[in-house]
């Protein structure tokens, strides 16, 4: 408002100094003719006439002056004031006038056109910037300086677990991201109870001169698991050999000491102690020399062969295998998978196992296998009544296992399978009572695309409850 009124008032100011510089103009003819009359030499009547005439000619020379100049000053000076204002839709009359002020008005003309395109320009990028945003599958943060949140992106949203309006304007401590916010560039966290790994990207930058931080988390879980099998795979396969040219020529030196110690002479207790130490050393060098080969099948494991594959049936089959405890198998709707039979039904068997071995621990609870399809993926739930999952971290992890006797292999071995079919598997611990849930993600044979997608790993957990 005050801005308006400063305008019209220097436009008043303006319009009166023109009227003001016309009116001194015509003061030597009022001085002339004041100089006749007091001679003499003009009567009153004349003084009147040519004193109104001139007054008339001032009047008209006064208004085209006004239109001719002020006016389009005036126009322009609307027309900048629609261009601070954001409203580009008017222009200058008279730009193609050759004079100066039709090149300012052609100037003014090309500004406006130019602020409206860097307009359209601008408009255009936010709605880009908008959707890039809401497709990116990595979360995004931005926090001011008092480190309140003013941007986020719909994957950040779903990693807070909260709606739109619960984000913005929340400081980074009520959103519990101040370990991120405090934590160096190019660093790995671990956020939520998903063991999802994160690597953290922070950038500055200023809006409105006020600085701003930019945190970016990219989810790196899948390159470090398959970083981490290659170097399990490096190491077993290492081992392996060397473990495997140590035990073969020790097995084979037992039993030809054992076989010599039937033709040797001594005491009966003597030759006793030997046969049954060198019958230790041959089954233990041949029960380990099994022990590695299990774990150079990890290493080893063939790309599947991949051909249509009913999993209804498939799923019948391993659950007749099982003769140890009674397996309840709940039927989903049809579902088609394009995989390697043979790798998906060890696959299951090894996790089947897994729960029927939890559910005789704790009493010989049934165990209970389902599946359901969402969009383009079959999941396949397997649920003991066990004690549950003490340490679901390193449950994948090759050589690590809860069993007296386990080897660590099955495990690994059904996450490997699973992965090589673009899938995943998930052990959780079941919320509605004892037990655990393994839930298996398979691409069904019209999916085309397999990226895994834990979203849905988490709703179908919800789902199962």
């Amino acid at each position: 408002m005050g801005y308006d009124k400063n305008v019209r008032r220097h436009r008043r100011s303006a319009v009166r100094r023109a009227w003001l510089y016309c009116l001194l103009l015509t003061i030597p003819s009022l001085l002339f003719v004041a100089n006749l009359l007091y001679r003499g030499r003009l009567s009153l009547a004349a003084a009147l006439l040519f004193t109104g005439c001139l007054m008339l000619y001032l009047a008209l020379v006064a208004a085209a002056l006004i239109e001719g100049m002020i006016r389009p000053l005036q126009t322009l000076s609307n027309v900048v004031s629609s261009l601070r204002e954001g409203d580009y839709s008017f222009r200058a009359r008279g730009a193609g006038s050759q004079d100066a002020l039709g090149e300012l008005a052609a100037e003014v003309n090309a500004l406006a056109d130019l602020l409206q395109k860097q307009r359209v320009r601008s408009l255009e990028a936010t709605a880009l910037l908008a959707r890039i945003l809401e497709v990116m599958h990595a979360p995004l943060f931005a926090f001011d300086r008092d480190e309140i949140l003013q941007l986020v992106n719909n994957a950040g949203v779903q990693l807070l677990g909260r709606s739109h309006s619960r984000c913005f304007g929340h400081s980074v401590d009520e959103l519990g991201l101040s370990s991120l916010l405090d934590a160096p560039d190019q660093t790995i966290h671990s956020i939520g109870a998903r063991p999802t790994r994160w690597l953290l990207r922070k950038a500055v930058f200023r809006q409105d001169g006020v600085p701003h931080t930019l945190l970016l988390l990219a989810d790196v879980s899948l390159p470090l698991q398959e970083e981490e099998q290659m170097a399990w795979k490096r190491l077993i396969r290492v081992l392996g050999h060397e473990l495997s040219n140590s035990l073969a020529p020790i097995k084979s030196i037992a039993g030809s000491l054992l076989a010599r110690v039937d033709r040797m002479e001594g005491e009966d207790a003597v030759l006793r102690d030997f046969r049954r130490g060198l019958g230790v050393v041959e089954s233990r060098a041949d029960a380990l020399h099994r022990f590695v080969q299990s774990y150079r099948l990890l290493a080893q494991l063939p790309p599947p062969k991949l051909k249509p594959v009913t999993l209804g049936p498939l799923l019948e089959r391993v659950v007749l295998l099982e003769q140890r405890l009674a397996v309840e198998l709940d039927p989903g709707p049809p579902a088609m998978l394009y995989a390697d039979p043979d790798q998906l039904e060890q696959m299951f068997i090894n996790l089947l196992a897994n729960a029927v071995d939890a559910s005789l621990v704790n009493g010989s609870k049934p165990v209970l296998t389902t599946w359901r399809i969402t969009d383009t993926f079959a999941w396949v739930t397997i649920e003991d009544r066990g004690l549950g999952i003490a340490n679901t971290e390193n449950l994948f992890v090759p050589f690590y296992t809860t069993k007296p006797s386990g080897s660590g292999v099955g495990l690994a071995l059904a996450q490997q399978i699973a992965r090589a079919h673009g899938g995943e598997i998930r052990l959780v611990n079941r919320e509605d009572g004892e037990g655990a849930r393994a839930i298996v993600r398979l691409p069904m044979a019209q999916a085309g695309i397999w990226p895994p997608r834990e979203p849905e790993i988490a709703s179908i957990v919800e789902h199962s409850h």
